[in-house]
């Protein structure tokens, strides 16, 4: 694995956290912000991944769905309880604090978005 800087995806990544950030403070409705904002949180992190490392699209692609999938099931052992982290927003922002099936098909959907957009020839 080789390490780089991508400027695409780092401004990708920009782009995407200050969409997630806009969510997280502006958007308060029963769609945009439990499943769009999910969707978009695993495109933000492949984003992420790429901008530093040389990695195929499927292996960046399938961490990134498995990570996600591993903080949901922190969720599930309700981890931020088991680490008396109940008062730190951080904590509860970055691992969460609820545990939801629909979050997991959030994260599938933002992966298939991922594979289908790599899919598509760059422009040079």
């Amino acid at each position: 694995m080789k390490l780089r800087f991508s400027i695409r995806y780092f401004l990708l990544t920009l782009l995407l956290f200050a969409s997630e950030v806009f969510i997280a403070l502006e958007v308060n409705d029963d769609v945009i912000r439990p499943y769009v904002g999910d969707i978009l949180v695993v495109m933000l992190i492949y984003c992420f991944v790429q901008t530093f490392l040389n990695i195929s699209v499927h292996k960046a692609a399938w961490s990134v769905l498995t990570f996600s999938f591993l903080i949901e099931f922190l969720q599930f052992l309700n981890i931020i309880s088991v680490l008396k982290l109940e008062k730190s927003a951080l904590a509860r922002t970055v691992i969460g604090h609820s545990f939801s099936v629909i979050d997991l098909l959030m994260y599938v959907i933002g992966f298939a978005l991922i594979l289908v957009i790599e899919s598509f020839p760059k422009k040079t």
